[in-house]
């Protein structure tokens, strides 16, 4: 039986394959025959119809299905194949291929890093506001260079943002003027920034002017145009987006349930003809007046009343009743449609709303992606599957709503808030590329606090950073490195500096001292410092100015950081409490002496105090622990005129280092423990060489607020009225069941 059985299995197979060699056989030689006759017409000048010319026509025939994208008119689009559309495509971009590998030129970043020159203004130029604001956020940062021998990069001073022929804000001649710059070299390693391209009635990616192999930096770019690893995607922003700084975003609570009076909302224009129309068009389709208000109006352009269809005039009349910063405000999802081109305003609109976009622009390359996961912060739909938008979104759980949320929060102050961090977004990705084996990865541009404020040249391991501890699954630092700045003389062996250095070094923590010596006299015998458990390390100070004090020097070996001031009194048992408390609180700053800032209506400016009072917002480095890595950050990010600053005024810096630290984690520093004696022991110090005996002293930090505030582009630092104290802290117990016993006593 089982015989059988196999025979007839062969059998079959064989005739299987004689079957298959006979038809393919047939096919394969129709096809040769076929090859033969065209070859033959060709040389003859003959055309012979194909054999699907014998197929008979039907009238009502199904016509293929093409892509949005790929839809020109009715007569056109059927007849142009994919391959003639991406041709066409490329005229706009002759580098079209270009890829960092083949169209830029590493060697000039080898030598100087990554430097990136502005042309110098010509006269008579005229230059938008907004493309001032990117030059100037150029030329304010840390990349900037002067010198064009020394640069990796060049951005033109010509105004490229607004390449529409009908915008008063078009540079005419550009072709030309970009041609004469002796240092274009057919734009190789040049960046170009733009935000409107093309005019009506197709809205084309055109720049009009030849690039060559310069990369752009465009909004509202297609993926078609896009070129991987070359371009970079940016948002379209206003005219009216802040330099710096820039509002945070609107989400101030984690509202549970996340769900907000409206499930969806839009309220914008609807264009009755040309590109852009049909999805604004169909939106009246998903409107339901009550959870989902999707609201449009023609009634823009001199010649709306022309063109206007039947539902203008209803759509009009409810298009007036809802005002659009309530909707935005009080809407879970907000719906960002495409207009005349793929960006839209409305989509940094609702990033900082905390209203989780919905995209509708099937094509568009969204800002950044290169580097942001915008899954994680947005819904991408799809233009064609307009009709299931609603019910798509009913069916995200909560607790994914209010992740979107958040991250919508996290993304918009990082990346977007204003038209400087939108800059140095742009060049960090750049100068990713260029030193791939320090970039970044995504769980540093997706978390917080960012790409920007996360430098790899610091490091290339996340646990070197104070912010992943938690995504790793490390312990914070179990050590610290006290930093003692001196600056009097060594005159007495009663002298406070050397009871502090005492003081930490018997800490169980404590795994080193620096005596950071920014005294003007020599340095003192080695046998002056007492004997300690610990090694004690002396060096002198850079120039001694002091921003030396927070210098990345190799000598700390740990991560943790005790900062202390020569005059600052402590006790063991208040560092060994502050120390841990900062392995709790790793990102922050953790200390005694607190102050605080205000605004002054009268004068209209920040002001200062140190009065004890119910909250703060700084914790001054005379005695804080903080995480190593600020001293990098402090030398690195931080620009050269605000530590030239703080080195002429030998004042502020602590300040300063509060400013940077709020900015990027968003939160207060921490403030511990006091000592009863320590406001009285700081009020009593009279003494000529310290600084708070100087009456200008207080004076020059209320100007320095201000100067920091300004730089920033807003004010970084958070009130809190937390003060961290050891459990059982002056409860009715007995001393020895308390931990902290010394810091009661004191």
């Amino acid at each position: 039986m089982q015989a059988k059985k196999r025979y007839f299995i062969l059998l079959s197979a064989g005739s299987c394959l004689a079957l298959l060699f006979y038809f393919g056989g047939v096919q394969f030689r129709a096809s040769r025959s076929h090859s033969r006759r065209e070859e033959h017409s060709g040389r003859n000048g003959l055309h012979q119809p194909s054999p699907d010319h014998f197929w008979p026509r039907f009238p009502d025939a199904l016509r293929p299905f093409f892509p949005w994208d790929q839809l020109e008119n009715e007569d056109s689009s059927v007849h142009i194949s994919p391959r003639q559309k991406r041709d066409a495509n490329s005229s706009i971009y002759k580098g079209k291929k270009c890829r960092m590998e083949s169209c830029f030129d590493f060697t000039l970043c080898k030598k100087n890093g990554f430097k990136v020159y502005v042309y110098p203004q010509q006269k008579g130029e005229k230059i938008a506001e907004s493309y001032q604001n990117i030059l100037a956020a150029i030329e304010g940062s840390r990349f900037y260079t002067s010198d064009p021998s020394q640069a990796c990069l060049f951005v033109l001073s010509l105004d490229t943002l607004d390449r529409d022929q009908l915008s008063p804000q078009y540079v005419h001649n550009l072709r030309s003027k970009v041609q004469s710059l002796h240092l274009w070299n057919n734009g190789r390693n040049h960046l170009i920034f733009n935000l409107y391209s093309g005019t009506w009635p197709d809205y084309t990616e055109d720049v009009g002017f030849d690039i060559g192999q310069a990369m752009l930096a465009k909004a509202s770019i297609s993926t078609e145009n896009f070129r991987p690893n070359f371009d970079v995607s940016i948002p379209l922003f206003s005219k009216d987006h802040p330099r710096t700084g820039g509002e945070r975003g609107f989400l101030k609570f984690n509202t549970i349930p996340p769900l907000r009076k409206y499930m969806l909302v839009f309220k914008g224009k609807r264009y009755l003809t040309g590109i852009g129309s049909d999805t604004r068009n169909a939106l009246y389709h998903v409107h339901n007046g009550e959870d989902v208000l999707l609201l449009t109006t023609c009634k823009h352009g001199k010649d709306w009343q022309k063109h206007k269809d039947s539902r203008c005039d209803r759509d009009n009349t409810e298009y007036e009743k809802y005002d659009y910063r309530e909707m935005l405000h009080n809407a879970t999802f907000c719906l960002v449609p495409r207009g005349r081109r793929l960006g839209s305003f409305r989509f940094l609109e609702a990033l900082q709303a905390a209203c989780v976009p919905v995209m509708l622009s099937n094509g568009w390359e969204l800002p950044f992606s290169e580097v942001i996961n915008w899954n994680q912060a947005a819904v991408i739909g799809d233009e064609r599957l307009l009709l299931q938008i609603p019910s798509t979104i009913r069916s995200i759980h909560q607790d994914k709503i209010l992740a979107l949320r958040q991250q919508t929060q996290f993304l918009w102050e990082a990346y977007f808030s204003s038209v400087e961090k939108i800059v140095l977004t742009t060049l960090e990705i750049i100068q990713d590329r260029i030193f791939k084996h320090i970039s970044r990865n995504s769980l540093i541009w997706n978390k917080h606090p960012g790409g920007l404020f996360v430098l790899p040249q610091y490091s290339s391991y996340l646990g070197d950073f104070p912010y992943y501890y938690a995504n790793l699954g490390l312990k914070p630092p179990s050590k610290f490195t006290a930093v003692i700045h001196a600056v009097t003389p060594l005159v007495s062996q009663s002298q406070p500096v050397l009871k502090l250095l005492v003081a930490a070094a018997k800490s169980q923590y404590c795994a080193q001292i620096i005596v950071l010596w920014n005294c003007d006299k020599p340095l003192p015998a080695k046998h002056r410092w007492p004997a300690t458990a610990v090694p004690v390390i002396v060096i002198e100070g850079e120039s001694k100015v002091m921003s030396s004090r927070f210098l990345p020097y190799d000598n700390i070996i740990t991560d943790a950081v005790l900062s202390l001031d020569e005059d600052t009194v402590l006790s063991t048992t208040e560092v060994d409490f502050a120390f841990t408390v900062w392995q709790s609180f790793p990102e922050r700053i953790v200390g005694y002496p607190a102050r605080s800032h205000f605004w002054d209506n009268s004068k209209e400016r920040w002001g200062y105090t140190s009065k004890w009072t119910n909250d703060y917002s700084m914790v001054l480095t005379g005695a804080a622990i903080y995480h190593k890595y600020y001293h990098y950050l402090y030398s690195h990010y931080l620009p050269a005129s605000l530590k030239n600053m703080v080195d002429q005024l030998a004042n502020c810096e602590d300040i300063l280092m509060n400013f940077l630290v709020s900015a990027v984690t968003k939160l207060p520093p921490i403030k511990v423990t006091q000592k009863k004696q320590y406001k009285e022991t700081m009020m009593g110090q009279t003494s000529r060489a310290s600084r708070w005996a100087d009456p200008d002293h207080f004076a020059q930090r209320q100007s320095c607020m201000n100067t920091f505030a300004s730089w920033f582009g807003y004010m970084p630092l958070i009130h809190s009225q937390m003060r961290l104290d050891p459990v059982l802290f002056k409860d009715q117990v007995s001393i020895l069941r308390k931990k902290y016993r010394d810091i009661e006593r004191l």
